[in-house]
């Protein structure tokens, strides 16, 4: 266990040392938001209409001041009613003052529900581009080569497609929104201040500079914590998964306390990130706020110091600013911080989410080593001719473990393939169906290199049945069907009936119904085989590739997977990794291999008579079997 998180550490601390551009991650989002157009921009015409209402209301408030609660004589253009005055009757101060307070009522109200509509459109954009990144990622995941799940942890490429995911979906529907309205609102007002009283609007956003750098230290803190939070949290997957997945082990050895102090040390990292991620937020917010009275501070006391002493502000130019041009302002700074501080805090979730986006674009961007030529055509209809000639291969560069093998199987042959472990016996049924692909030499069928046509017309026509057996959380029925899945029930019954499957699921609760548990929990190891075997039965492929997993069953359940493995057999190339005398006697060929190479071949009886390593492997592992079966 310890080396695979050992392996998802390194992963990770591979990402933080090479972090992604971040205007690169930004260009990918758009390449999906791009496809919704319509719905960013209905959404941005909402978030303009909503941010006007919020930019217009001040001036409203500064007439109300200036034309009804305290008129002033300098200012009668910018009055509701232009010729309001001090000494005009109260009716008529109080009708211009209700006009005003309904505009005001209504600049809210349309605010809110415009602010609402602008919420749910982008959302609804959101969710269908996070729809379209998790379809990628899982196509990409589906496409990808088996020696990339060998190299990489499940629980981290889980906490892609749905941690990171998450992430980036509390952006799409809440933060994405605040910080372009919050942009445009600070913009449109900055423009409005400067146009009403340039001098007043400098000496206002005169803190603005600062409130940038420490925005921009702050969030860039934080951005990298996030990142570190994201890795730990897949971390923290793998370290789950990989716990839950051995829970037999961990239980058998008694290490419930090691996985433990695994997890909790995993999950002190995650906390440490998070905590040093919240430091950085926590710190910008107070920090930004306090800025914020400080800018509203200059607006009173400049402002009320010029409309006290009725002279112009800092004694510079002629204009005598009014009691509601202040009050104006001060709404002015209020809705120009307040977008500061939000995206301030905001902008913490989007580097979070941009750290999530380069970790999801990095798995998008991962090579597939194995993949159909552009003019890959269709597989024939194979006949069952095998070659390998002069194959090398290796999982890693350097380490080979194929070396120069070569052999035929003509059709209708078994071929058994024996060996200490480690020798190459589950590289070369690898080969066949091309998981892996070879470095020198070719593997051919009926004279076609299997890397000249596309992976899916070849693999159609190859069933596997493995030693490790995996059955989905689902019925009987839809288990076996997994091999043909426009097979009709009737075919299903007849697959698992010619393997002699039938006999035990027509014992279970709801027969072919019934649902079986997470990789087939509730049914013994060589009833999961039998389904296994009725699967690549209903395929009614051409080539067999089969791991005998008899080892592990009883004897009478071995006899069932034998019979069934020769009913399927018959007509039929099949490979098989033997660990059984019988099958290594009723084979035309036996390959045995050692360190990658094929050191003899021939059949069981030919290879008996050479008395050389197959001769050795037969005296110390398979003679004791042809003693028991003769007593």
């Amino acid at each position: 266990m310890m080396g695979g998180l050992d392996g998802a550490r390194r992963l990770f601390e591979s990402d933080v040392s090479k972090p992604k551009s971040v205007s690169e991650t930004l260009r990918r989002f758009w390449g999906y938001f791009s496809k919704y157009w319509y719905g960013l921009g209905l959404a941005l015409l909402l978030i303009v209409a909503s941010t006007w209402t919020q930019v217009v209301s001040p001036d409203y408030i500064g007439q109300a001041v200036d034309c009804y609660l305290f008129p002033n004589p300098m200012t009668p253009d910018a009055c509701w009613y232009t010729d309001i005055g001090a000494d005009a009757p109260l009716e008529e101060k109080l009708s211009g003052l209700t006009g005003l307070v309904a505009i005001l009522v209504g600049l809210y109200v349309a605010g809110s529900i415009i602010t609402g509509l602008s919420f749910f459109v982008m959302s609804r954009t959101g969710q269908r581009v996070l729809l379209n990144i998790r379809t990628d990622l899982f196509k990409k995941l589906q496409n990808q080569t088996l020696g990339y799940y060998a190299e990489n942890e499940s629980g981290n490429l889980m906490s892609r497609l749905t941690s990171d995911t998450d992430t980036i979906q509390q952006v799409f529907s809440f933060a994405l929104v605040s910080v372009v309205s919050g942009f445009l609102l600070m913009l449109w007002i900055g423009v409005k201040m400067l146009q009403a009283n340039w001098i007043y609007a400098l000496l206002s956003l005169a803190v603005v500079p600062i409130m940038y750098v420490a925005t921009v230290y702050f969030s860039g803190q934080a951005r990298k914590a996030f990142r570190k939070s994201r890795q730990e949290m897949g971390s923290v997957n793998a370290n789950l998964q990989e716990s839950i997945a051995g829970m037999r082990e961990v239980q058998a050895f008694n290490r419930e306390e090691e996985s433990i102090e695994n997890f909790r040390a995993t999950n002190a990292a995650n906390r440490d990130a998070n905590v040093r991620a919240s430091a950085f937020t926590s710190a910008l917010n107070p920090t930004l706020e306090a800025l914020g009275y400080v800018a509203i501070a200059v607006v009173v006391v400049v402002g009320g110091l010029s409309v006290i002493n009725n002279q112009p502000l800092l004694g510079i130019g002629t204009a005598v600013i009014s009691l509601g041009t202040v009050f104006a302002f001060l709404q002015y700074v209020q809705r120009f911080n307040q977008p500061i501080q939000q995206i301030a805090v905001l902008w913490t979730n989007l580097q979070s989410a941009i750290a999530g986006g380069e970790r999801i674009f990095s798995l998008l961007d991962a090579d597939i080593d194995i993949v159909d030529k552009p003019n890959a055509r269709q597989m024939p209809q194979i006949q069952g001719k095998v070659v390998f000639n002069n194959v090398t291969s290796a999982y890693k560069p350097g380490e080979l473990v194929l070396k120069g093998v070569s052999f035929e199987a003509d059709p209708g042959q078994m071929i058994a393939i024996v060996g200490p472990t480690g020798a190459g016996k589950t590289t070369i049924i690898n080969m066949i169906p091309r998981f892996y692909d070879v470095i020198e030499g070719t593997v051919t069928i009926d004279g076609v290199d299997v890397r000249d046509v596309t992976m899916e017309s070849l693999r159609a026509q190859i069933g596997i049945v493995l030693q490790d057996t995996y059955l989905f959380s689902d019925t009987v029925m839809n288990n076996i069907r997994y091999g043909r899945l426009d097979a009709t029930d009737e075919e299903v019954i007849a697959a698992a009936r010619m393997v002699s499957a039938d006999t035990f699921i027509e014992r279970l609760p709801e027969k072919y119904e019934t649902v079986l548990g997470e990789r087939g929990s509730g049914l013994s190891q060589g009833q999961r085989q039998l389904i296994a075997i009725a699967r690549v039965a209903l395929m009614n492929p051409r080539i067999l590739i089969l791991d005998e997993a008899t080892s592990s069953v009883d004897t009478r359940t071995e006899r069932l997977i034998q019979k069934a493995f020769e009913r399927i057999m018959e007509g039929r190339t099949t490979f098989v990794i033997a660990h059984r005398l019988s099958t290594i006697r009723n084979a035309n060929n036996v390959l045995l291999l050692r360190d990658g190479v094929i050191v003899e071949s021939g059949t069981h009886h030919e290879l008996l008579e050479q008395k050389g390593a197959y001769y050795e492997l037969y005296m110390s592992q398979f003679r004791h079997e042809e003693t028991a079966e003769a007593v």
